[in-house]
């Protein structure tokens, strides 16, 4: 029987399962940069830590690096929480306010990471708040941050990205993260306390 003609369906099904090896292991390739990566910025510094040096201890080629990040900076800016994070709010119940939507995907996301996971994401953001070369780009990522939650809070609601109150909503969950990170780099107990804060209509008061 020719490969090309129908059959029991083995050939067909073997696809999906190489390609699914495929990317596994360019994930594994993936995480062993970063780890590697990492590694280096703890012993030797951020900018003491060259590409080369990277792709030396992660046993790839220079080249096989900037297939998978398009410099180092961007190796410390890539957040996996993301994808996350989108399946978890899309998750939530449409009836649910926003805000709450948005505090229990959080919980979700981190509440599944295992110690080491969460361990390397609050290593992540010391190194975008601790190293001057890296500041910079927490602007960036700031307004990008803005614009992904603005980007869920539209869907969850049924609205309009550009919608005023979305967008300054996001912008008002984006600074809060912003500040409590700062404070404490990815610690989940303080973003839902913050989210929780803002969903009582940030009830601050003077001391007595």
């Amino acid at each position: 029987m020719s490969v090309d003609s129908p059959g029991d369906g083995t050939a067909a099904q073997a696809l999906p399962e190489t390609q699914g090896l495929r990317e596994r292991k360019k994930e594994r390739t993936r995480r062993s940069i970063r780890s590697e990566a990492f590694r280096l910025f703890r012993e030797q510094g951020y900018n003491e830590t060259t590409v080369e040096q990277i792709a030396q201890v992660a046993e790839v080629s220079p080249s096989t690096f900037f297939r998978y990040f398009p410099s180092k900076e961007q190796l410390v800016l890539t957040d996996d929480l993301d994808p996350l994070l989108i399946e978890a709010i899309r998750r939530q119940p449409r009836d649910t306010p926003p805000l709450t939507a948005f505090r229990e995907a959080v919980v979700t996301v981190f509440s599944n990471l295992s110690g080491e996971e969460l361990a390397f994401e609050q290593e992540r953001q010391a190194l975008l708040y601790h190293v001057p070369d890296l500041r910079a780009a927490v602007t960036r990522e700031f307004e990008r941050n803005i614009d992904l939650i603005c980007g869920l809070l539209a869907e969850h609601l049924h609205r309009d990205e550009a919608d005023f109150e979305v967008r300054v909503t996001a912008g008002a969950v984006a600074g809060c993260i912003l500040a409590i990170t700062k404070m404490v780099p990815m610690n989940p107990e303080n973003i839902s306390r913050a989210l929780m804060f803002m969903e009582a209509g940030f009830p601050l008061r003077g001391e007595n």
